[in-house]
């Protein structure tokens, strides 16, 4: 059923929507004029500066795919570097607009913490880290070591929780930032660095040696959804931070990359292309954007697939496999509600 076939039904009797409300977030970028990011300090693949200064990564191409959808230009994004341990602080006292920083979802976060998250960005996991010449081939094996942690995440509690299950002890010790945890790493502080595996992979491209020289354990001990947050008293803008992803997501379900997106629009090969125009300025009005924003988000950073393997796949300095963040029609768990 299209739009609005779906809204004269659901709609029933009510009168048409003539007005929509932006939501207050929106309202607030919209009278500023640029987008307040958060981002990590400087975590390779996800959010750092290059040589001239410029934000890189993963998570940065989100801030400016959602810059694009509400400004029709991504470069008007202010990004906001944060320690894990500010990142909440910062968001619910209204000094960013959106979170993009490594973060999980988790009920405590969601319920007490009154934040939002739109979508999951990163199917990952919690891992361990050693160096390459270490005895360790398990975390069982890391029983009544020190291991590594960045405070302010759940890595500690999930570590007490791994062991404490199976009666072992583990000592962590929590640094305020990921450099830190990373310099305390490598010189010997502890003898494990635990965080989700795209993290360690991203320290892992840094460090001496390189790949060669540490090895990420095979087993994960924690499922950690990576999401955007959000204030959680807006609504509207959660939804709108929400189809932007999935914009992206469906853009590589249908073959729409950022080379050839005009020439599949043209095809009606992708989900947009079945609606008609006055649905699709319905939904934008909604969403409180201008017509086209997806095709702005697409256009500006390229579908999903093509984020991830530039920022973190097998040819990137991180190397990882999709793994569980394969669309869902090649095995993997990502997967977009239809637009229609």
């Amino acid at each position: 059923m299209l739009l609005a076939g779906f809204l004269s039904v659901f709609l029933g009797g009510f009168a048409p929507i003539h007005e929509s409300h932006a939501g207050e977030v929106l309202e607030a970028l919209k009278s500023r004029g640029t987008l307040r990011c958060g981002v990590s300090e400087g975590i390779p693949g996800f959010s750092e500066r290059d040589e001239a200064g410029r934000w890189q990564g993963f998570d940065v191409d989100i801030c400016r795919a959602v810059a694009a959808a509400v400004f029709g230009d991504g470069e008007r994004v202010e990004f906001v570097p944060l320690r894990a341990s500010a990142r909440f602080p910062a968001l619910q006292a209204r000094k960013i607009d959106l979170l993009l920083r490594n973060t999980s979802w988790t009920l405590t976060r969601e319920a007490i913490l009154k934040l939002q998250f739109p979508a999951i960005l990163l199917y990952d996991g919690q891992g361990f880290m050693v160096p390459a010449d270490s005895p360790v081939q398990a975390p069982i094996d890391l029983a009544g070591a020190t291991v590594c942690v960045e405070k302010g995440t759940t890595h500690v509690r999930n570590l007490r929780d791994y062991f404490g299950a199976r009666d072992l002890s583990v000592t962590p010790l929590s640094i305020d930032s990921a450099n830190g945890v990373v310099a305390a790493f490598t010189a010997g502080r502890c003898q494990a660095y635990s965080a989700d595996t795209s993290q360690l992979a991203a320290a892992r491209s840094r460090l001496p040696g390189g790949r060669p020289s540490w090895r990420i354990l095979d087993e994960r001990i924690s499922k950690e959804p990576l999401s955007p947050v959000v204030w959680g008293g807006d609504q509207e803008w959660t939804t709108l931070v929400r189809w932007v992803i999935h914009a992206l997501i469906l853009a590589e379900e249908s073959g729409a990359t950022q080379a050839n997106l005009d020439q599949v629009l043209a095809e009606g090969r992708t989900p947009l292309s079945r609606l008609s125009h006055d649905e699709r300025t319905l939904l934008a009005r909604n969403l409180g954007l201008t017509p086209g924003w997806a095709v702005r988000a697409v256009k500006t950073v390229g579908h999903y697939g093509e984020l991830f393997e530039r920022h973190l796949g097998p040819d990137s300095p991180l190397g990882l496999e999709r793994g569980p963040n394969r669309l869902w029609t090649q095995g993997g768990l990502l997967y977009a509600p239809s637009i229609d």
